[in-house]
C-alpha cells in the first residue's frame, strides 16, 4: 500500500528551480535511499514532502495516505505522521534537551530510556540544544528526536555524515530497528557509507540538477560508489 506519493514535483526556493519533476512512491514499511551529488537537491526534497516554507511547489503534488498535502503547512505533515531529521540541525540556546524531550512525551508519549543509551546520547540530555555537539552527537541527538515523534514516515537527512565508524554503527542499528518497527524511510545520502549497515533497502533514486535520472535496487547505490555521480551525468537532460 502506498504511503507517500510525490507526482511530477517542481519546487523553487528565492526564485531558483531546485527540484525539476521529481516523481517517486514510497510504500507502508519501506527503506528508500536518495543519493546524488553535493547541490542536487536532495535536502530541498526532503525539506519539500515535509513542507518547510523556504520550498515552494511551484508544480505537481505531495499525497500522503490518500490525502493531497502539497500545501498543507509543516506542523500539519507533523500531526499526519512525517518528521524530519535535519542534516544541520541549530544549536539553540536556553533549551535543555530534557524540556524538549519531556514536551515531545507529552504529545507523543514515553520515550525510549533503552535507545538513549544505544545511541550514547544520554549524558547530553541536560545540555542546551545541539549547543557545543560534535557532528556525531548532533546527528544521535536528531535521530533520536524524530524517532521520539513516533513517525509513519521519517525523513533522514544524510545521517551518515561526518561520523565515525562507531557512530555509523549506532546510527545504521537503529534505522534497521525503525523500519522493522513498521516505519517507512527516506534516507539521503551522497556518500553512501551507510549503505553496507543496512538490512534491507526497497529502491534507490539518484537525483542530479533535481531530476530523478535513474532509479533501481541496492545494486545501483553500489554502481555510485563504483563509477561516481559523473557516469551518470549523460542520463540527465534539461
Amino acid at each position: 500500500m502506498t504511503l507517500l506519493k510525490v507526482e511530477n514535483l517542481h519546487v523553487d526556493i528565492d526564485g531558483k528551480s531546485i527540484i525539476r519533476g521529481v516523481g517517486l512512491e514510497i510504500g507502508k514499511n519501506e527503506l528508500h535511499i536518495i543519493m546524488g551529488p553535493n547541490g542536487s537537491g536532495k535536502s530541498t526534497l526532503l525539506s519539500a514532502i515535509m513542507g518547510m516554507p523556504w520550498c515552494r511547489v511551484v508544480k505537481g503534488r505531495i499525497i500522503f495516505n490518500d490525502k493531497d498535502i502539497t500545501y498543507l503547512p509543516m506542523y500539519e505533515r507533523a500531526k499526519l505522521g512525517i518528521a524530519l531529521a535535519h542534516q544541520f540541525p541549530p544549536s539553540i540556546k536556553g533549551l535543555l534537551v530534557k524540556d524538549l524531550i519531556k514536551a515531545l512525551e507529552v504529545k507523543y508519549g514515553k520515550s525510549s530510556q533503552e535507545l538513549l543509551k544505544h545511541l550514547d546520547i544520554d549524558y547530553l540530555v541536560s545540555r542546551y540544544l545541539f549547543t557545543g555537539f560534535s557532528g556525531g552527537e548532533r546527528k544521535r541527538m536528531e535521530l533520536y528526536l524524530t524517532i521520539l515523534q513516533k513517525p509513519k514516515l521519517a525523513l533522514l537527512d544524510e545521517p551518515d555524515s561526518g561520523v565515525d565508524v562507531d557512530t555509523l554503527r549506532k546510527i545504521s542499528q537503529t534505522i534497521n530497528d525503525l523500519v522493522s518497527s513498521g516505519v517507512s524511510v527516506i534516507l539521503v545520502t551522497h556518500a553512501g557509507s551507510i549503505l553496507n549497515m543496512l538490512e534491507r533497502v526497497d529502491k534507490v533514486y539518484i537525483l542530479i540538477n533535481g531530476k530523478i535520472v535513474k532509479s533501481g535496487n541496492l545494486k545501483l547505490a553500489h554502481e555510485v560508489l563504483v563509477r561516481g555521480y559523473q557516469a551518470f551525468l549523460s542520463e540527465y537532460h534539461e
